[in-house]
């Protein structure tokens, strides 16, 4: 079987990561887009779980999941 291999003429799969190896221009901004969805689902699981009002705490998950979509949206965009 080793000897099959080295003879072998397939070449081993490219990665698309090392082929050309591109800068994403918006890394930063997604790095804090990021930062604050996770703040923002920290502090709404907590307003959640210690509010009698749970309205409060659901609402503020929801603002800081458009901030995960905006992060999404731009992470197509490449």
């Amino acid at each position: 079987m080793n000897q099959e291999l080295q003879n072998s003429t397939a070449r081993p799969p490219r990665r698309r990561m090392n082929e050309n190896p591109k800068t994403d221009r918006f890394k930063m901004l997604r790095w804090w887009l990021n930062v604050i969805f996770m703040l923002g689902a920290v502090v709404g699981v907590t307003l959640y779980l210690t509010l009698d009002n749970q309205n409060t705490g659901i609402i503020v998950i929801l603002v800081s999941m458009v901030f995960k979509f905006i992060e999404a949206a731009l992470r197509l965009m490449r």
